[in-house]
């Protein structure tokens, strides 16, 4: 049996970090954990190519060789998603479909032989019999939400590394918290699943006798969820194992705001080698927060809680929501505001949109509020749903918000903000390959940001501040300039405004 394992094209969005990849001679920011942890799941015998179209082309030829095409994929990909069902009908190659994006809209986005649906743990197993004796059904499906103890470790050997900026691990899924416009708990449950502590190693050290050093980022949607087992099994023996190897990873993940509220918890982790961390925001403002069921972070201060973060050498990067029926005319600045004060350099706002699965959908489509499909990028300046506030007021206000938190005077204030709060535990970079990757990048991007792009003066003032002020904080100063340089152009890309001086100079 030959397999083709095929992960559909990103669009440019705030998280492909596309105009910013090219910097470190990358081509993709994340591999597709997903699919390499399937092709693990598939019988030793037979023969398997993972095609990655973030990071290269498809041709016929590819099509041809393959028995099956397996696709996996995510909402935010279902334009090219469809192309590739397309282009396999045209040769006649069989598909067989799962992940996020089939789970919640089936054939919807198009006929393919087979959906094996939810988590593969349970449903690729029968497909796999029925494949044997010759006898697939249409659909595999199940409710269950497997133990990851058995969850093998990913195919790394199907993919060229280097194509990567990071590579991706999984701990846990699942997350305690049930916010009403997230469809996790949908799709992974409420009760956090854990891999064991010698497993999670194991998947370590995979990537490290692969050859891969620099930033891992573990994908669970609340890292934190059981921090218990963290604390007492799992991160000590992370900090020895990184310990003994001389830290070679830096780990970024996500998790809640009540991390801070952890001391030990937050000791430990940067201990650990981890350097960022995605918490989901949402907005300032309180009723808002009740309204999404959003409840831990309410009754607190967000910008003590974020920098608290920052102390301990761990980034914040945030995700913020406007469009809530709550949301008052003054959310515009206020959100702005946060972000300025925060020091959150990697702010992704978006318009709010009700995402299938989601408690959300559900309530707007009891209210005949639902409009048009979703476009599953929640910075194209869309929307699928009718909201409270007068629409254009909306459109304005969203579009104030990113032209001013992305424009090159304010992302440097916010920049030098950060780095007055931010107390890594010790320098990260430990080998010549990374100091040479930054290197590269440091020339790249001056050539490019400080010589041919109109926002060059920024771009010096920022480097020239930071080597004043914050010097061993170089690299991350370059490192934000570009990743600055990519919002700007997706903003504008989506603003259809690419000229207009309220972006900055892309």
């Amino acid at each position: 049996m030959r397999v083709l394992l095929i992960y559909p094209e990103y669009p440019d969005t705030f998280w492909s970090y596309k105009y910013a990849v090219g910097f470190i001679d990358k081509k993709a920011a994340y591999p597709p954990l997903g699919l390499l942890t399937v092709a693990a799941m598939l019988p030793a015998e037979w023969e398997k190519k993972v095609l990655d179209l973030n990071v290269e082309q498809l041709d016929d030829d590819q099509l041809r060789w393959a028995d099956y095409v397996f696709l996996s994929a995510m909402a935010v990909q279902r334009e090219s998603t469809k192309e590739v069902i397309e282009r396999c009908q045209e040769l006649e190659v069989k598909v067989v479909a799962g992940g996020p994006l089939f789970t919640t809209e089936g054939e919807e986005v198009g006929e393919v032989e087979c959906l094996v649906l939810d988590e593969a743990e349970v449903t690729l197993p029968f497909f796999l019999e029925d494949l044997h004796k010759g006898a697939l059904k249409k659909v595999y499906t199940s409710a269950e939400k497997p133990v990851l103890t058995g969850t093998p470790v990913p195919a790394w050997d199907l993919i060229n590394m280097d194509h990567y900026v990071a590579m991706s691990i999984q701990y846990s899924r699942g997350c305690p918290f049930d916010c009403e416009f997230c469809d996790i708990t949908f799709l992974l449950g409420r009760k956090p699943r854990l891999k064991a502590r010698d497993q999670f190693l194991e998947e370590l050290d995979a990537l490290y006798l692969n050859g891969w050093r620099g930033t891992v980022f573990i994908v669970d949607d609340n890292f934190i969820g059981n921090k218990a087992v963290l604390k007492q099994d799992v991160l000590p023996a992370v900090i020895e194992w990184m310990e003994n190897r001389k830290h070679p990873f830096r780990f970024l993940t996500e998790a809640s705001i009540n991390l801070s509220d952890d001391e030990e918890l937050l000791e430990m982790m940067q201990k650990a080698g981890f350097k960022e961390v995605f918490v989901g925001i949402e907005t300032p403002d309180e009723e808002s927060l009740k309204e999404c069921h959003k409840y831990h972070n309410a009754q607190r201060n967000l910008v003590d809680s974020v920098k608290k973060i920052h102390n301990h050498g761990i980034q914040v990067s945030g995700g913020f929501i406007v469009g809530f029926d709550n949301d008052p005319s003054s959310i515009f600045d206020a959100q702005i505001n946060f972000i300025q004060q925060s020091g959150i350099v990697t702010a992704m706002v978006g318009l709010l949109n009700a995402i299938k699965g989601s408690k959300l959908y559900d309530r707007l489509q009891r209210e005949n509020r639902l409009l048009t499909e979703i476009s599953d990028s929640n910075t194209d300046f869309t929307l699928n749903f009718v909201p409270k506030m007068d629409y254009n007021e909306l459109m304005e206000g969203y579009k104030k918000i990113v032209t001013t938190i992305y424009n090159p005077a304010s992302f440097n204030k916010r920049v030098m903000a950060f780095f007055q709060e931010f107390k890594p535990f010790k320098r990260r970079l430990t080998s010549n390959e990374l100091n040479l990757r930054y290197l590269k990048a440091l020339f790249k991007a001056s050539f490019y940001l400080g010589v041919l792009e109109k926002g060059r003066l920024s771009y010096w003032s920022l480097l020239l501040k930071t080597l004043f002020k914050y010097p061993r904080f170089l690299p991350e100063a370059v490192t934000f300039a570009v990743y600055g340089f990519h919002f700007r152009k997706v903003f504008a890309l989506y603003g259809k405004n690419d000229d207009s001086e309220a972006w900055g100079d892309c």
